[in-house]
């Protein structure tokens, strides 16, 4: 007997096959990989930002570097389809509200080319900034985890469209990083999220009422300073913006659109003329949020308690597109930090290589197939962390940890 033991004991096990770690490891990788293509084609040949969102950016900002309205239709019509937009796109407006605008403004003195560039690598380093600040507030896990953030397949969209949704991503990463040890900054990083302010109505409703609980008004101040700064920036460099803005809302038709989000689902579904309808679930989710708040108060977390209310804040919001659900990340980390599920984790990888699939397969972006992809990322999330959590004085998975 004891020599069968010693003879087991000169032949150690094989290491067991880690399926998640090669998931997250190959899927991060061509995310990467990707990014890489597209910056050296945007570079090279500059054919790609004619085709973007980007291209409605800096169609506002030539109206403003020659002191123009930003929302003129037929400047817009003819600066967008002169730098390339597909006909088919019609007249595309910057519906962000006008405080946004002094992020354009620069674009009006560069050329189409050079500045999609620029905005692209910025947008590349807001997704690599926010990804490591969660890593870091993690504890530095010394895993691959964080690479599920680089290969997000929301913030892949974000990047190739030249969407602002990446730096509405980096001012709640900001807060979340701050909030306990810089308030002031904390709160003025705000300004960035509310780019996008109807993607944090929920979640916007608990910020207020914590700030009020834990008399965190250093936050409140520094968050309407940064708001009445940028508002007096946008009215020296166009006083008529708010009017001009207005007017354009009135006629952009975002009302008639068919965005795959649940609140715009429930208009079509029951009254496709009724504006109001898609603003219900935000109120609901509002009320949610806040009681949610109130039983959990005494030990409140922005990055446990407040992850589900983001989460329910892109759910619910009236309107939201794909790259919109970059705002996951933050939430989607944690829950993979938290779980010691590999099937959970190479679910959440594969995931965003299907989306990515449907993307390049020309499914549309307005299809009733993303409709479900953002209650997916909540139905994960709750269930990643009901399955286990890891402790909190540990700073990194527990046990079962992807090296």
């Amino acid at each position: 007997m004891l020599s069968m033991a010693s003879k087991t004991d000169t032949h150690p096990s094989k290491p067991q096959f880690d399926y998640a770690e090669v998931s997250i490891a190959v899927v991060g990788g061509l995310a990467l990989a990707l990014i890489a293509i597209f910056l050296c084609v945007v570079s090279l040949t500059g054919k790609t930002a004619s085709g973007r969102d980007f291209v409605v950016y800096w169609a506002t900002g030539q109206q403003l570097a020659h002191h123009a309205n930003p929302y003129d239709t037929d400047a817009l019509d003819r600066i967008e389809h002169t730098a390339g937009l597909p006909a088919v796109y019609g007249v595309l407006y910057m519906r962000n509200p006008p405080w946004d605008l002094i992020l354009t403004l620069p674009l009006g003195f560069i050329g189409l080319r050079i500045s999609a560039l620029l905005w692209s690598l910025i947008l590349a380093g807001c997704l690599v900034l926010c990804v490591r600040m969660v890593w870091i507030m993690h504890g530095r896990p010394p895993n691959r985890l964080h690479w599920l953030g680089y290969s997000f397949a929301p913030a892949m969209v974000c990047l190739f469209a030249g969407q602002t949704s990446l730096f509405a991503l980096v001012g709640l990463v900001l807060f979340l990083r701050l909030h306990a040890t810089r308030p002031f900054l904390a709160g003025a990083s705000l300004w960035l999220c509310a780019l996008k302010p109807h993607l944090f109505l929920a979640f916007g409703v608990v910020l207020l009422a914590w700030m009020i609980a834990s008399r965190s008004y250093r936050i409140l101040a520094g968050g309407m300073s940064a708001l009445a700064v940028s508002c007096g920036l946008v009215y020296l460099i166009d006083p008529m913006a708010w009017t001009q803005y207005s007017q354009m809302i009135r006629k952009a038709g975002i009302d008639k659109e068919i965005i795959p989000c649940l609140g715009v689902a429930l208009r079509t579904w029951i009254n496709p003329n009724a504006a109001w309808i898609p603003y219900v679930l935000p109120a609901l989710a509002c009320v949610w949020a806040l009681g949610y708040f109130l039983v959990h108060r005494r030990t409140w977390s922005w990055m446990n308690e407040g992850s589900l209310v983001m989460l329910v804040s892109i759910v619910m919001a009236p309107y939201c597109w794909m790259f919109d659900q970059s705002l996951a990340i933050p939430a989607l980390l944690q829950g993979a930090y938290t779980t010691r599920s590999r099937v959970l984790l190479t679910v959440l990888a594969f995931t965003s290589v299907a989306i990515q699939i449907a993307l390049v397969a020309k499914v549309r972006i307005n299809s009733p197939f993303y409709l479900l992809i953002a209650p997916g990322w909540l139905a994960w999330y709750l269930f990643a962390t009901h399955r286990g959590r890891y402790s909190a004085g540990d700073g990194a998975v527990s046990g079962d940890r992807l090296t």
